[in-house]
């Protein structure tokens, strides 16, 4: 379930379909269905994010809160779970429905495929083709690349690491990027790999005491520097790197997809010097303005640095000696001086 580049007849089918309008419909009388990824809505990363999408389309367009419902994928669950929950939104009346994570690509190929009329968007995948379905894929590499950057800028071991929740082709972007950032700055520099769970099993996104268990491995190795893509895993990584930092041995953390900073308690979140921003939230609010404006024609094929799609944080004032050889290096992949990678 690979987020795959858009095929040419894709590009020009979506096209085709741009030009037609919709009926506008009343925003407040919008009824938004959201499926959730594993972790569902407080898993301080990813699903957040999309919740935070809605809650601003609750705050900014009127969207009735009785109008929403949000339901959550089950760890290990069967494909037809997933068809299950996006047909029972479909049952009740919602429209539009947004599948949160890559996980929901053949269920949504096959429920999108049953209800024309209604409109869905899905996260993290691409390779549905339905006029009725709306990828919201994103550059992870390219924000990556930057945190990987930020990373060997302030590594004192010239060692860092990275945790994967799945090995899967998805969190594998945020791998490439993050190391081709990192050898950006430090060609020789150290970085460990490794991931929670493998591929096909998800459990890796939402198991905090695995995350420390490899975080801690990482650190005992002569990292100093981790940096997590594991959705709720990410928990037990930052509390391995707040044990083990000391003041005569510094560890430190970087966060993913929302300003974890701003989200993990402290004293946990001191350790956090940066996040790789994925706004998944500015995605799913721009998906359900669009649908109601009656056209999903703004929506871009994917959310880059250019749409400020990804990014990174500042919070806490860590990384600000070196903001500006992090936008150096925005820069240039915007500008196309710099390639970054897809795949390790």
């Amino acid at each position: 379930m690979r987020a795959q580049p858009h095929p040419a007849g894709r590009r020009r089918r979506r096209r085709r379909h741009a030009g037609r309008r919709r009926p506008e419909r009343g925003r407040s009388a919008l009824r938004v269905g959201l499926a959730y990824d594993i972790g569902g809505r407080g898993d301080r990363s990813f699903n957040d994010s999309a919740a935070a999408g809605l809650e601003q389309a609750i705050s900014d367009l009127g969207l009735q809160q009785a109008n929403t419902r949000e339901l959550a994928a089950a760890e290990n669950e069967s494909e037809d779970a997933a068809a299950t929950r996006l047909r029972q939104l479909v049952a009740d009346g919602f429209n539009p429905i947004v599948a949160v994570g890559f996980k929901y690509a053949t269920a949504t190929q096959t429920v999108a495929a049953e209800n024309p009329g209604v409109q869905f968007a899905i996260v993290d995948d691409n390779t549905v083709d339905l006029p009725n379905v709306t990828p919201l894929v994103f550059a992870e590499e390219q924000g990556s690349f930057l945190v990987g950057a930020a990373a060997a800028l302030k590594t004192q071991s010239c060692h860092i690491g990275f945790v994967g929740g799945v090995e899967s082709p998805l969190i594998q972007k945020f791998e490439a990027g993050y190391v081709a950032g990192a050898r950006a700055v430090a060609p020789d520099i150290v970085i460990d790999i490794d991931y929670i769970s493998p591929a096909g099993d998800f459990s890796g996104f939402n198991d905090s005491a695995r995350g420390t268990e490899v975080a801690r491995g990482q650190l005992d190795g002569g990292a100093d520097v981790i940096y997590h893509a594991a959705g709720a895993s990410g928990q037990g990584v930052f509390e391995a790197v707040n044990a083990a930092n000391t003041a005569e041995s510094p560890k430190e953390a970087i966060g993913v997809d929302s300003d974890q900073y701003n989200t993990i308690e402290p004293p946990v979140n001191q350790v956090i010097i940066t996040s790789m921003l994925k706004r998944v939230d500015i995605a799913v609010f721009n998906y359900i303005n669009a649908v109601a404006g009656g056209s999903t024609a703004s929506i871009p094929d994917a959310f880059d640095l250019a749409v400020d799609g990804v990014g990174y944080s500042t919070t806490g004032g860590r990384i600000d000696d070196i903001t500006g050889d992090l936008d150096a290096y925005k820069a240039a992949i915007i500008g196309g001086e710099i390639q970054v990678p897809t795949t390790p």
